[in-house]
């Protein structure tokens, strides 16, 4: 049988035995709407007739009253995630979550957008029930507003994708910069000029201009990509110079589990001990033939924005053929810059893929 036809179902080849969930099989995100039909969540219009109304449509005990541009564009400026948690703590005469406490957090964040909409601003009405909002992409952020200025470099911004530009603004790490970008500076207005940004997604679009992610290849990147043209495929597979290069994590803890003669737990010198370890696998397939890559030099660098970086050398596996892979030492919750550095057999230039990744 040739390799060819042995790995052309390339789902099947991925789902042989990489009992480490190293090809993580990412499930599909849920949208707004199936997101609200889960969760039955009020609008922000329902909450404040149901609640808010009762002082904000008049103005009692000081509450700026709806449709008063001023008392709201102040209070605006400050951004969604500090108004509404001015609302789930209480504030001045306003007790916590308006005085009715079966209100959820969301509901609050969508109350809190109604008033401020009916007052002159333009924000989104939040739509997830996990946190507050249902945070867009940092993609996303950037495209609709930050390349306005960091797309060019407009006014000293530093540009998306220029590291030179962006390390020495990280050198205090990215919470810093994130604060920084929130109160605004030089020339940038609070936010970037878009109050209902929230903390989060302000990160988030920090993180993607240091290391920018494309979007899924198109037929005509995939084609480039035969041809030899680097293109990102998704958030952990990239398309690299005829190769697809396949990205995945899985806790040290998860793999202890194992039988203790099981080739998962003597791979790489054993498990190591110790909090914040994670086993990286990086997979390689002929993106023609879909047939596997053996026998590749393969590294991983994983850095914290700004901060500490690790770069470590990928072993071959014994499970799944053109696998390879290492533990790494990360912190949870914080995001990473990965660059994988592949140099196939029998090739003279290094490819290199760069991904995003957060470790929960």
């Amino acid at each position: 049988m040739s390799a060819e036809i042995r790995y052309k179902d390339r789902s099947a080849f991925f789902n042989e035995r990489l009992a480490l969930a190293a090809l993580l099989a990412f499930a599909a995100p849920i949208t707004a709407q199936q997101v609200n039909a889960q969760g039955g969540e009020r609008s922000g219009k329902e909450v404040v007739e149901l609640v808010c109304a009762s002082c904000h449509a008049t103005g009692a005990q000081g509450a700026p009253k709806i449709g008063d541009k001023a008392a709201w564009g102040k209070r605006a400026s400050q951004g969604l995630t500090s108004l509404t948690e001015h609302a789930l703590k209480g504030i001045r005469q306003m007790p916590a979550h308006g005085g009715n406490l079966k209100i959820t957090d969301l509901e609050i964040g969508r109350a809190v957008t109604y008033m401020v909409n009916q007052s002159g601003g333009r924000w989104v009405e939040p739509v997830g029930a996990k946190n507050i909002t249902a945070e867009r992409s940092g993609e996303q952020v950037v495209n609709a507003q930050c390349a306005k200025c960091h797309q060019g470099g407009t006014g000293g911004a530093p540009k998306i994708g220029d590291r030179n530009a962006w390390v020495p603004r990280m050198k205090q790490g990215i919470d810093i910069l994130v604060r920084s970008a929130i109160k605004g500076h030089g020339g940038m207005p609070p936010r970037g000029g878009e109050a209902d940004l929230t903390d989060v997604e302000i990160k988030s679009a920090i993180t993607y201009m240091f290391n920018p992610v494309s979007a899924p290849a198109t037929p005509r990147d995939a084609r480039a990509a035969k041809a030899g043209s680097p293109s990102t495929a998704g958030a952990n597979h990239a398309t690299v110079d005829g190769m697809d290069i396949y990205m995945g994590f899985a806790p040290a803890e998860s793999l202890r589990a194992y039988p203790a003669d099981s080739v998962e737990r003597t791979m790489h010198g054993g498990i190591p001990t110790g909090p914040g370890y994670y086993h990286a696998n990086i997979s390689l397939l002929d993106h023609v033939r879909n047939a596997p890559i053996t026998g590749a030099q393969v590294e991983i660098k994983v850095e914290e924005l700004g901060l500490s970086s690790e770069t470590k050398a990928m072993e071959p596996m014994a499970i799944g053929a053109a696998s390879y892979g290492n533990y790494l030492r990360v912190k949870k919750n914080t995001p990473y810059s990965i660059t994988v550095r592949v140099r196939a057999p029998g090739s003279s230039r290094t490819s290199e893929a760069r991904f995003q990744h957060r470790f929960d």
